[in-house]
């Protein structure tokens, strides 16, 4: 969720009220940071280094991409899909404080001042190793964006000529992303503290990293690049090798034990390499508790894609397109049910079933919610941590590496993809798995005799890290953008009627036609649901949602009846530069299909 603030534990805050010295408070106003004095010690790199932790990159939703179906609110992605983003309207390459190019120059003005450091080389190539993960952090969220950024390796002056270069070229960046992340990999220390930068962070980053850009250049054929994209992969399946051997686990058993990785405290959990912490005691509270019905819901796709209990596709079954919300979860992976808010949860601090919102689409996000008072007092005030970097992706991005590598082996799913799936009880994915023709249908670009794996890996990468912030830029790399063109759908309406959405027996909502039109229930009927749904008001006006079929049919959304969304693939797996940057630097080139 990008409004979450991460905040650093308590101890950073003392080391940075303590670590100063005397010398350097004596000479200097305790309010401003002097770059050339400060940096004395490796406690002042630590120090200087505190405010780059907001700049993580992690998320608590899936907001942009096809796993939602519901929103309410406007964003970029949706403003680009809908035509109305471009260079005059975007955001983005801001200089201002806490964002973009700021975080670039925190790195930089230290790795140009740790040379004057006095301390254990170990100490000081650790935080000269942090720096640079997040310098790399940067370039890859520039290079996700723009397709290309000029490189910086020192802070810029007022009157520095580099501040009017052109763009560097992405074989370039991505190079250089590598080089930070593999210092970073060697340097920073095996620490045990999952709340700081650690050696397996920096490995979780370059594997990241590194199948993002291997995949993005085989996918992405008009780069000419597609021969550098094994460099990549194999980059990959180093990384998560190294994180492989360092003893994280698969934690927990069925459902509760996935559901545990995002509802509570993380601290001392096997499989967790990185985490923000969210506490309490300390004030330190996040808006997890909206993600259930306040802004948006999953999608019909998402729900889609976990399978049976018997390891085969729900959407194999001729009856499934017609389920409705209360018979979907029958026999389904365990996970969906920990991730899409199913008939009966009740929320903290109530004591009835939510009846969510019918015009969101019916199909709540449930993960990430915290589910006790105690650690639930509302909006800004959720008290479960959140993943930044867990052993899981560590596994799925192994096993996708090896099979676009074309190397993986049996036991190579089993040591990756299949131990996820014995978490929750599910049967073990086989090379020989049959190829489900919706996967199919879904990402065309995928071919070959291991076809059928690379898809069922797409797969369950969906499902197990569903709303930890990953799918957009999954979209992105396998140039598979055409799916955010939806239709985005939510639950599947039978005809109109009043409806039990809580699975007590009784109705609870209604979704009618008109007020003039009650599909035989009486006033009395009415009066008693929480809330009845019409898709034209007394007055003529369309709801927000129709039927895909009419009179029935999964719930569609009307801001998009008219002006459907589309995914132009000559432009948008890149944003513009705003206009205003541009004059201010004509060197600088918009991405391809923006020029």
């Amino acid at each position: 969720m990008k409004t979450l603030k991460y905040i650093l534990s308590a101890s950073i805050s003392l080391v940075f009220l303590t670590a100063c010295n005397d010398s350097f408070l004596e000479k200097y106003p305790e309010t401003e940071l002097n770059e050339e004095a400060f940096f004395q010690t490796p406690e002042d790199m630590a120090i200087y280094l505190n405010n780059s932790y907001k700049d993580l990159p992690y998320g608590s939703d899936d907001l942009y991409s096809d796993n939602i179906g519901g929103y309410t609110a406007s964003h970029e992605v949706y403003s680009m899909l809908h035509g109305t983003i471009n260079e005059n309207t975007v955001g983005g390459w801001s200089k201002d404080e806490d964002k973009d190019w700021y975080n670039l120059r925190k790195a930089n003005v230290l790795l140009v001042n740790a040379h004057k450091v006095k301390g254990e080389q170990t100490d000081i190539d650790h935080y000269i190793g942090v720096a640079r993960f997040f310098r790399a952090n940067f370039y890859f969220k520039m290079l996700k964006r723009y397709g290309a950024a000029p490189w910086y390796d020192h802070p810029l002056s007022t009157n520095d000529p580099d501040l009017y270069k052109g763009m560097d070229s992405r074989e370039l960046i991505a190079d250089k992303i590598m080089e930070d992340l593999e210092f970073a990999a060697k340097n920073i220390k095996a620490i045990e503290s999952r709340t700081y930068i650690n050696k397996w962070a920096a490995y979780s980053l370059l594997a990241r990293f590194a199948l993002h850009e291997g995949t993005f250049r085989k996918y992405h054929t008009e780069l000419n690049l597609t021969n550098t994209a094994n460099n990549f992969l194999e980059k990959a399946v180093w990384a998560t090798g190294e994180i492989m051997k360092a003893g994280f686990e698969i934690t927990g058993k069925g459902a509760e034990g996935y559901r545990a990785l995002f509802t509570g405290d993380l601290k001392g959990n096997k499989e967790i390499i990185l985490y923000a912490d969210y506490d309490r005691t300390l004030g330190r509270g996040s808006n997890t508790p909206s993600v259930v019905d306040w802004m948006w819901h999953l999608s019909r796709s998402l729900a889609d894609s976990y399978l049976k209990l018997n390891g085969s596709p729900a959407t194999s079954d001729p009856n499934y397109a017609t389920k409705t919300y209360n018979e979907m979860f029958d026999d389904r992976d365990p996970r969906m049910a920990e991730t899409i808010m199913p008939a009966g949860f009740i929320k903290a601090n109530e004591s009835l079933p939510t009846v969510a919102k019918l015009d969101y689409g019916y199909l709540p996000q449930l993960k990430y919610y915290p589910r006790t008072a105690e650690l639930n007092s509302g909006y800004d005030a959720g008290y479960n941590d959140i993943v930044i970097f867990r052993y899981a992706e560590t596994l799925l991005i192994n096993a996708e590496a090896k099979a676009e590598l074309g190397t993986i082996k049996q036991e190579d799913l089993n040591a990756t993809v299949n131990l996820l799936r014995k978490r929750v009880g599910m049967p073990d994915l086989k090379l020989d798995v049959a190829t489900d023709p919706k996967l199919t249908v879904q990402y065309p670009a995928v071919t070959g005799t291991l076809a059928n794996v690379i898809l069922e890996i797409r797969r369950e990468r969906r499902v197990e890290l569903a709303c930890e912030g990953l799918r957009y830029d999954d979209l992105m790399r396998w140039k598979a953008g055409k799916l955010l063109e939806g239709p985005a759908e939510g639950v599947y309406i039978p005809a109109f009627g009043a409806y039990d959405v809580t699975g007590d027996g009784e109705n609870d909502i209604a979704i009618l036609e008109s007020p003039d039109k009650t599909a035989g229930l009486t006033e009395n009927e009415l009066s008693k649901l929480q809330k009845t749904y019409y898709l034209v008001d007394k007055d003529g006006k369309k709801g927000n949602i129709y039927l895909s079929e009419g009179n029935k049919g999964n719930i569609r959304f009307t801001i998009d009846q008219g002006n459907p969304p589309r995914f132009d693939e000559t432009k948008y797996y890149y944003f513009p530069i705003p206009f205003s940057e541009i004059q201010l630097n004509p060197n600088l080139e918009q991405p391809s299909g923006w020029r």
